[in-house]
């Protein structure tokens, strides 16, 4: 009658757990499975294994080389906090030594534990099937003397409590901050990973990470566009309308161009006759051979007269003496 009582109280167990796994709803990153703890459970050392246990809490809630695992309605959870999110694991993912825990420490035992050794760990291979076993073939046989230290406890998570739980994007920092321990079973790096890559916070906008780099290249357009146009301002702009002769770099040249325009009268100055300007331009002797050259000319040009009166006075003084003759 003890053990009918035993096997009915489990059943009623199962049936409760597997009411409010109904009633939780499943979030990303993690999966809520129900169990919500108010504060930092007490974790004691299962003897001759690397793994901790909770005595106090009504799951089935251990600790195994830095993660928290917890096997509630057939299925095994983990997590890097002790309160989750929990993230799903597969019957061929859950690390042997979690699975070699003897089954009284399982504080919340399924119904199909009944009948199973205490101080044993569960028939994982009778209750997942031969494909299972076949894949974890000599995972109850172990070398008792060499097993692994314990992972340190993250005891800095006590003072994370209630409203003071952190969030999922702040979980990852305050774990690289205040816990250096890193997993050495394969196994759990890939779960530590595998979650720290869900809990870590979302990549800022392009725009923000980019915000200095999109201030930069405005002035590296401004130095850009500033080379060209110091080339047009040295270059001989076409369409405007100043003479070559005004263009700076020549200083003494426009002494000479200017003379040009004097001699040659105003046609010297009609726009079709510029390039003639140009071409005297690069002759840099001209100026110099052109100024004494056409110097005598101009006197010349004012002795014409004077002839000219003496010739009529001679002609008048030859007429006149002809006339009293």
């Amino acid at each position: 009658m003890r053990n009918a009582l035993v096997v009915l109280a489990m059943l009623l167990g199962s049936i409760t757990s597997a009411a409010a796994q109904v009633s939780v709803g499943i979030g990303f990153p993690g999966v809520s499975i129900g169990i919500n703890l108010p504060v930092y459970p007490e974790l004691v050392a299962v003897p001759g294994y690397p793994v901790y246990y909770a005595p106090q809490v009504n799951s089935n809630y251990f600790f195994y080389d830095g993660m928290y695992w917890v096997y509630q309605q057939d299925n095994w959870y983990a997590s890097s906090w002790y309160n989750g999110p929990w993230g799903l694991v597969a019957p061929e993912a859950v690390p042997l030594f979690v699975l070699r825990v003897p089954v009284r420490y399982y504080r919340r035992p399924p119904a199909y534990f009944y009948g199973w050794r205490a101080d044993a760990p569960p028939r994982w291979g009778e209750h997942w099937g031969n494909a299972w076993e076949q894949r974890q073939r000599g995972w109850d046989n172990w070398n008792r003397s060499s097993v692994p230290r314990a992972a340190p406890l993250p005891i800095y998570q006590r003072q994370y409590s209630g409203n003071r739980y952190p969030p999922v994007e702040q979980q990852q920092a305050l774990q690289n901050r205040n816990y250096r321990y890193q997993p050495r079973d394969a196994v759990v790096q890939q779960h530590y990973q595998a979650q720290r890559l869900q809990s870590a916070p979302a990549p800022s906008p392009q725009g923000r990470q980019g915000g200095p780099r999109e201030r930069s290249s405005p002035q590296q357009d401004q130095r850009g566009s500033s080379r060209p146009s110091s080339l047009q301002q040295g270059a001989p702009p076409a369409p405007s309308g100043q003479p070559p002769h005004m263009r700076g770099g020549d200083v003494p040249r426009p002494a000479a161009a200017q003379a040009l325009p004097q001699q040659g009268g105003p046609t010297a100055q009609h726009p079709r006759q510029q390039p003639q300007q140009g071409a005297s331009q690069r002759e840099p002797q001209s100026p110099r051979s052109q100024g004494p050259a056409k110097a005598p000319q101009g006197m010349g040009h004012a002795q014409e007269p004077r002839q000219r009166d003496e010739k009529g006075r001679e002609k008048g003084e030859q007429q006149g003496g002809e006339r009293n003759k």
